[in-house]
């Protein structure tokens, strides 16, 4: 029988810290003389009061060591209530949502996804859209916790081969992620408060300049405005393409350039390849809008970069229609969502460091092809690659086109066409944000979908979030009986 009292106190304190945080967009209400302020203190309380009963009733039950099945339970339970809660405001606030549609953008919220359901965001009161913003930022350091210290520990998706970047605790989980949440939190929040401030200086206001460094540092993708950056056009495009690419590299990378140790994220190789991979498509993706499309040189040049970087990193925000390029772009934007940025960073889909340990296992079967009797392993970082990171690796892979060809059926049996159908999927499963079609495309959103497809990609953007495989765990016979 599975011990719940552990995992039901720590979700109990995530549920009751994110009530609290809701007096946050209470104050920008107040401030502004806006109604809506009642909505979060109603909100709050509520949250703040379930969590912490559930906190007390499980306190009795705290240990520092979680078992593998407690581990599973708590990365998908803090992903699945928390938006339950969040989503409250959308709920008896100003935007009056369905429960289907609220809870839609809570998921999209704090998976960082950024997909919506909303428009009319520029007439919105501030709290509600500061509360979409926050939610995407709560998202964006959790998931860094997450995978630094949880998927680690699970060995999903090769994720273990991170393991040696966590900090030695003994195998003591909680204790670890807190230490780690403590560490990394200063950066997150030194790196979006540099964002802010430099939006501030090209020109934006307070509080879009406030609401997009909270969602450009998760990856996130949230607007003030239903133009999302179209409405920022200029400078502010080349400060949210500079963050977005700093937010896709390692966080612990970061807690050690801190402490005065430059040198590993330089020699990091998720690190170059992910830095090498976007420039060379900002080069390819200018060279094309110039001498096809005929565009002025700076203009091809700096929506190549900020698209580019905001569809790779998953962030979703969107300055142009890129549809309207032609076929080529679409099929990179495409493709190139389905990368991500590294391991340990607030970006979401495969990650950069898979597709290399798959290169790396296909060049070894290559050398193995021309030498049969010669001993090749694949390497990573210098060091070698053990069987169980490549297995974990290829399962992720399979796992991924397996869910999307699965979802996309789905989707299509709804009534979806095909276009929506395979890009909502790929979206939602890579977090990414925009699809593509006229519906959920960079100039739409997802409020037209039916019920039924709101769910499915509620649910992808959960499963996508935490690797595949930690949901698909939990759906087993073998889990609960062991």
């Amino acid at each position: 029988m599975i011990d719940l009292r552990p995992v039901g106190y720590v979700i109990g304190l995530l549920i009751a810290a994110l009530g609290v945080a809701m007096l946050l967009p209470m104050v920008v209400d107040l401030m502004h003389r806006n109604g809506e302020w009642s909505v979060f203190l109603n909100a709050a309380i509520l949250t703040t009061l379930t969590g912490g009963v559930m906190a007390l009733a499980s306190s009795n039950g705290v240990q520092a060591r979680l078992t593998l099945q407690q581990m599973f339970l708590l990365t998908t339970g803090v992903w699945l209530l928390l938006p339950v809660f969040g989503s409250i405001p959308f709920v008896i606030g100003a935007t009056e949502a369905r429960v289907v549609d609220a809870f839609f953008e809570a998921m999209s919220g704090l998976t960082t996804t950024g997909s919506t359901v909303f428009s009319g965001l520029d007439g919105l009161p501030r709290g509600l859209l500061l509360w979409r913003s926050m939610l995407q930022w709560f998202g964006g350091i959790g998931i860094i916790v997450v995978a630094m210290v949880f998927l680690p520990e699970l060995k999903v998706g090769g994720m273990q081969i991170f393991r040696s970047e966590a900090f030695d605790t003994s195998g003591k989980v909680l204790p670890r992620a807190t230490q780690i949440a403590s560490r990394i939190g200063v950066a997150y929040v030194a790196l979006t408060l540099a964002c802010f401030l430099c939006f501030l200086l090209v020109g934006m206001e307070v509080f879009d300049a406030l609401n997009h460094a909270l969602t450009t540092m998760s990856t996130g993708g949230f607007s003030t405005r239903d133009a999302s950056f179209g409405a920022f056009q200029g400078a502010p495009e080349y400060v949210a393409s500079v963050f977005m690419v700093l937010a896709s590299l390692p966080f612990v990378r970061y807690v050690q350039i801190m402490t005065g140790h430059s040198q590993p994220m330089w020699r990091d190789t998720q690190v170059r390849a992910f830095l090498y991979t976007v420039l060379a498509l900002v080069v390819l993706l200018t060279a094309y809008r110039i001498f096809v499309n005929l565009d002025h040189p700076e203009h091809a040049f700096r929506e190549a970069v900020f698209n580019i970087t905001s569809i790779i990193t998953g962030t979703g925000f969107a300055s142009v229609d890129y549809q309207l390029w032609g076929a080529f772009p679409l099929v990179m934007f495409f493709f190139i969502g389905l990368v991500g940025g590294c391991a340990g960073s607030t970006c979401c889909s495969i990650k950069i460091f898979r597709f290399q340990l798959l290169f790396a296992s296909i060049r070894t079967q290559i050398r193995r092809l021309h030498t049969p009797n010669g001993m090749f392993t694949p390497r990573y970082n210098g060091r070698p690659v053990s069987h169980d990171v490549l297995s974990s690796v290829m399962a992720f892979f399979v796992m991924f086109v397996t869910s999307l060809g699965v979802l996309s059926v789905l989707l299509g049996l709804t009534g979806l066409d095909f276009m929506t159908s395979v890009s909502g999927a790929a979206t939602a499963l890579a977090n990414i944000g925009p699809g593509l079609g006229d519906m959920i495309g960079p100039a739409g959103n997802f409020a037209g979908l039916n019920d039924t497809a709101k769910w499915l990609l509620a649910g992808a953007m959960l499963v996508g979030r935490l690797e595949l495989l930690v949901v698909y765990a939990l759906l087993t016979v073998k889990f609960w009986r062991g």
